[in-house]
């Protein structure tokens, strides 16, 4: 067992001591709720009290363990369900008898428990740590080793220069053999290289096959080749090529599959809030999705929970069906009132197996049910795809369909966000306007089809070159925008005239023509612009007299 699991296995234990802590008082209270329906069998009230507490002992009971102390509160709840359910009649005669000896197991199953070592001993329900994981950090640019191999030596070099204002590091080679020992000595994030070469020289793919059973591992690679026959492709792919282009390589395209290929997917930990009136429950499913690394927050009081989502913005509710107040039906209906929030995940976590119920809690939009005690496995799963789907959601809302970037929408709610984290902070951050220059011309010249090439590069080369932490838009047009968080005005100014220099590298095709753009950036600064509307004016005039004094250059407000 890992640490991690022990740790957690810990955490549920001292969940669990506290729960048993607080029984006795819980048990006195239930006590008196069954004596006012003793009196007055028509105190709804009493009997809806008497259900929540014996549903909620017998879901958290069998959630850590306590086997005869659920089974025993599952009678009860069974009997009080009856209660509410039919009219008088059709009670059993002797319900108050029959709930007096359920409550008295739960008190003897209790008992028992301290009496002994029957809490140390009870067994928390095949618990281990989720192997399902999400989310990472990843906050700094990586730049990725990539070697290059083809015998047409302009070539190779000029795509190596291609490469590098993209974000790669490029190695060039001219023959195999020298590809071949370099990569034993130091493995590349990729290879790109040629499938034939002169005479005397072994085939790209023979390399690969070798360095295969060499390394016990194979070498990520994209094939280059002037030959677009089925043969030549069919070598690729047996010999582990992951992507094929034909000569010359359009420099757009190949960072496209080199990205696939070298760049890990990291992902932000999903955020799920928790709502359950008993606190060591919700804790108890907290710790799991933790050990998942997702992010959670606990919510035991229904009126809260519309301020935790706006707050906490999760990806998914995950609440019970009974808790004081109000119902979970009657908390997943409040929430779906909220136009923001009507296509938020919900998913009900309780011990009701009545499928009636179920359903009937379901149809206000709920998204799953899934019952008390939960394998952690399965409640990992169930959460992450629910949430991804969600993700999905708010990604084709929040981002531009060409680039894949933050739309204006988004961009501005975020720079909003920047501010006020830099305020609370008392830090800094800056705001940077790109704009690319004669765009018309482009598109007049060479048509839209290739101006939208221009705005791609652009858009990858600000995604490759800044850090994850830092927020790239489309803002309209050919104009974006750059939120660098914690970054001042001159380091931002020295970053934007890097992108600068990078992007007037990149070579474009329009037919038989090869040209290159520039772009002129705009930036300013938080403190010494204060509010938002304030700082993106001053990065708009500061693009507007890049524009004015020539282009192609960074002036800072």
């Amino acid at each position: 067992m890992t640490d991690k699991t022990t740790s957690v296995r810990d955490k549920i234990a001292r969940l669990r001591a506290s729960f048993l802590e607080q029984l006795p008082q819980r048990i006195a209270e239930a006590r008196a709720l069954l004596v006012r329906l003793q009196v007055n069998a028509d105190d709804r009230a009493a009997a809806v009290d008497l259900h929540r507490f014996l549903h909620s002992i017998k879901g958290t009971g069998r959630s850590f363990g306590l086997k005869e102390l659920g089974a025993a509160a599952a009678e009860g709840e069974d009997i009080v369900a009856r209660l509410l359910d039919g009219p008088g009649d059709e009670w059993p005669a002797s319900w108050p008898e029959l709930l007096a000896v359920c409550l008295d197991g739960v008190a003897r199953a209790l008992a028992e428990m301290q009496a002994g070592e029957a809490i140390a001993e009870a067994e928390l329900p095949g618990f281990v740590l989720p192997a399902h994981t999400v989310g990472g950090d990843g906050s700094d640019v990586r730049r990725r080793l990539v070697y290059l191999c083809d015998d047409e030596v302009a070539q190779v070099e000029q795509l190596g220069v291609q490469l590098s204002c993209f974000g790669f590091d490029t190695v060039t080679f001219t023959d195999t053999e020298s590809l071949h020992q370099a990569i034993l000595e130091r493995m590349p994030d990729a290879a790109v290289m040629d499938i034939n070469f002169p005479h005397g020289h072994s085939a790209g793919t023979e390399v690969l096959a070798r360095l295969k059973q060499e390394l016990g591992k194979p070498v990520p690679a994209v094939f280059l080749s002037a030959r677009d026959d089925f043969d030549a492709r069919l070598q690729a792919v047996q010999a582990g090529g992951e992507a094929y282009f034909l000569k010359p390589a359009q420099a757009l395209e190949l960072v496209a599959a080199l990205d696939d290929l070298t760049q890990k997917k990291v992902q932000e930990p999903y955020r799920i809030l928790v709502v359950d009136d008993e606190a060591e429950m919700a804790s108890y499913h907290s710790l799991i999705l933790q050990g998942a690394g997702m992010i959670t927050y606990q919510a035991t009081e229904a009126e809260k929970v519309l301020g935790l989502l706006q707050e906490f913005r999760p990806d998914m509710v995950l609440m019970d069906m009974y808790m004081p107040a109000c119902t979970g039906r009657d908390l997943a209906k409040v929430i779906r009132q909220v136009p923001e929030y009507v296509g938020l995940p919900i998913v009900y976590l309780s011990s009701e197996t009545d499928k009636k119920k179920q359903f009937s809690a379901m149809r206000v939009g709920a998204e799953g049910f899934l019952t008390k005690p939960v394998v952690p496995d399965e409640l990992v799963a169930a959460v992450a795809i629910r949430a991804e789907r969600m993700r999905a959601l708010r990604s084709l809302m929040a981002r531009d369909s060409l680039t894949g970037l933050f739309n204006h929408t988004t961009t501005t709610q975020l720079l909003e966000n920047a501010i006020a984290n830099a305020r609370r902070k008392d830090g800094v951050m800056s705001f940077a306007m790109i704009d690319i220059d004669r765009f018309k011309s482009v598109n007049d010249t060479y048509g839209h089809p290739v101006g939208d090439q221009v705005i791609l590069a652009l858009a990858r080369v600000l995604q490759q070159r800044l850090r994850n932490s830092d927020v790239v838009g489309r803002y309209g047009g050919e104009e974006f925008a750059v939120i660098l968080n914690d970054v001042a005005a001159a380091p931002a100014a020295r970053v934007m005239e890097q992108l600068r220099e990078d992007f007037s590298r990149v070579v474009f095709h329009g037919g038989d023509t090869e040209f290159s753009c520039s772009i002129s950036i705009g930036v300013a600064s938080y403190p010494q612009h204060k509010r938002m509307e304030l700082l993106r004016e001053a990065a708009d005039k500061a693009l507007y007299e890049a524009k004015r004094s020539g282009r192609n250059r960074v002036i800072v407000d």
